[in-house]
């Protein structure tokens, strides 16, 4: 049973007062917040959950652009405008939205409301409940921008993606497809099946088999494990092609990484996601034409935030998970 908001000047909201891990998550009651010029207030339905959460709980990830504690985490939502300020054509008041508000500063999503520019959103898929919405955000946006707008995939060039079964992977191998890519995975071989079914022409699983030894000749690889891993972006180098292109998205890249794919004919570089409302009207247009597909593993309540950060980072989930807020 879902929790009630809270009274018309506070709200519910998961926030942390120290640097840890889940168990540094609590239900507080804060000030409900108020849209300023160009912004809506958003009442929140569901909040997707990203790696990118739990790092910053513990201190990595964007906990250096949020500062000290006590913040909130959370960057993906999905809900209804409840208000709109001045200067906001975009949007009304009952809409159906979602979005990735505000990144990389602190959106505050595991909250009852948050309030961010309008352009910062868009119409929810209509196809999806918003608890399925509220997967989609960061994860489509970041296997967008790092296909569409960083490598410029285009039709025929071969894609390898790691970890493709996650919560980018899975968008990254289905927009890989709509683009006309040969796609190749990485992904235990449980998930072959699955991935196989969103568009996957070769998989590998990398618990049985380096993948460098497998795959060759890749015009981009889309990294969303990092070389912090079993070294899997230095690996990658060699399994791209000549002028081939590495995004690295969870670290970034060292630059003696950088050098070395120079030296060897190769372009390397890290990836950090914006918030595009324009591309999220597109990803919306693809999930409502069928093209793509939002895989969610489990929907949590709320409170539950910090079970939820303990299943994420466990890994081997399959998609997101994703916290209900109200409803």
């Amino acid at each position: 049973m879902t929790s009630a908001p809270s009274g018309e000047n506070t709200m519910r909201a998961i926030s942390q007062d120290a640097l840890g891990g889940p168990d540094v998550l609590r239900m507080t009651e804060v000030p409900r917040p108020a849209p300023l010029p160009t912004e809506v207030l958003v009442r929140v339905h569901a909040a997707g959950v990203n790696p990118v959460d739990w790092k910053t709980r513990q201190g990595g990830g964007m906990a250096a652009v949020l500062g000290d504690p006590p913040f909130t985490v959370g960057w993906d939502v999905s809900g209804v405008v409840e208000e709109v300020g001045f200067g906001v054509h975009t949007l009304a008041v009952g809409d159906e939205v979602y979005g990735m508000p505000w990144f990389p500063r602190e959106a505050a999503a595991y909250a009852e409301y948050v309030t961010a520019p309008s352009r910062h959103f868009a119409r929810k898929p209509a196809l999806l409940d918003h608890e399925h919405a509220a997967a989609v955000p960061l994860a489509a946006l970041t296997a967008w921008q790092t296909l569409v707008d960083t490598a410029q995939v285009t039709a025929g060039q071969r894609v390898l993606i790691h970890a493709a079964a996650g919560g980018v992977g899975h968008f990254a191998v289905q927009f890989a497809k709509y683009l006309g890519a040969h796609v190749i995975g990485t992904a235990s071989a449980a998930k072959h099946d699955w991935l196989r079914g969103l568009g996957a022409d070769e998989l590998v699983d990398y618990t049985s088999v380096r993948f460098e030894e497998v795959v060759s000749e890749a015009d981009v690889v889309i990294d969303l494990v990092g070389d912090d891993k079993d070294d899997t972006s230095t690996r990658s180098l060699g399994t791209l092609r000549s002028g081939g292109l590495l995004i690295a998205v969870p670290s970034g890249v060292a630059p003696e990484l950088v050098d070395t794919a120079r030296q060897l004919g190769l372009q390397a570089c890290g990836f950090l996601v914006e918030p595009d409302g324009a591309a999220l009207t597109r990803i919306a247009e693809l999930i409502d034409e069928g093209v793509v597909k939002a895989e969610v593993e489990d929907v949590l309540p709320l409170e539950h935030a910090a079970e939820a950060h303990r299943r994420g980072e466990a890994g081997h989930t399959r998609g997101k998970l994703v916290l209900r807020v109200s409803g």
